[in-house]
């Protein structure tokens, strides 16, 4: 399956559990933070910039967007892809989007070297995301279908055996249903009711 074939999306809800990692005197924070935007992981870093005020690195990942459109690493200071690409492994070894993952390192005095860093980073990345609780997600289209009173019981039979899920309804002499379906389905549901007489249908948006 190619990612835009994909109709289903792993991410998390709520901010992880903060962990530890440490390794040779350094200490290695780990956190999983939900995020939908660019400004999101900006928050986040402040935040965590602030809880950790004397830390020398601030190392991280983001991944973003239903089809994991975009995504962004930064060493921030360590040498060159020691630390935000493993991180970012780790968000594609556990498949999931809409997510930042942040360790931070409290320098231990000893150097690890970059092998030893990538380690690390990968390592905290990894127990962050087994601290966060991942959910399963559906990609859904909205649809909008527009009909007469007198189509009512049609439609209804319809939205009943296909198990779709009602957004919103106008229910008076001319009726209007918002409709969201899963994306896999979305084709077959929207043939389903242009076919079906006196019924109008249109992608919501």
């Amino acid at each position: 399956m190619t990612p835009k074939e994909k109709d289903t999306y792993k991410t998390i809800l709520k901010p992880g559990k903060e962990t530890l990692f440490k390794d040779r005197g350094s200490k290695f924070f780990g956190y999983a933070f939900p995020v939908t935007s660019e400004d999101d992981v900006k928050e986040c870093l402040e935040t965590l910039k602030k809880q950790h005020h004397t830390a020398r690195h601030f190392c991280y990942a983001w991944q973003l967007g239903k089809n994991y459109e975009s995504y962004r690493a930064n060493d921030d200071g360590e040498p060159s892809n020691s630390a935000g690409m493993p991180i970012y492994g780790q968000l594609q070894a556990f498949d999931v989007t809409n997510v930042l993952v942040v360790s931070v390192r409290y320098f231990g005095g000893t150097k690890l070297g970059v092998g030893g860093l990538i380690q690390a980073y990968k390592t905290s990345a990894q127990l962050a995301l087994e601290a966060s609780k991942i959910v399963l997600r559906t990609i859904d289209e909205k649809f909008v279908l527009k009909f007469d009173y007198p189509e009512m019981n049609t439609v209804m039979r319809i939205v009943k055996d296909e198990n779709l899920k009602i957004v919103s309804q106008k229910l008076e002499l001319d009726c209007e249903i918002t409709l969201s379906v899963r994306k896999k389905d979305a084709a077959r549901i929207f043939e389903l009711f242009e076919n079906t007489y006196k019924v109008t249908i249109k992608r919501a948006g």
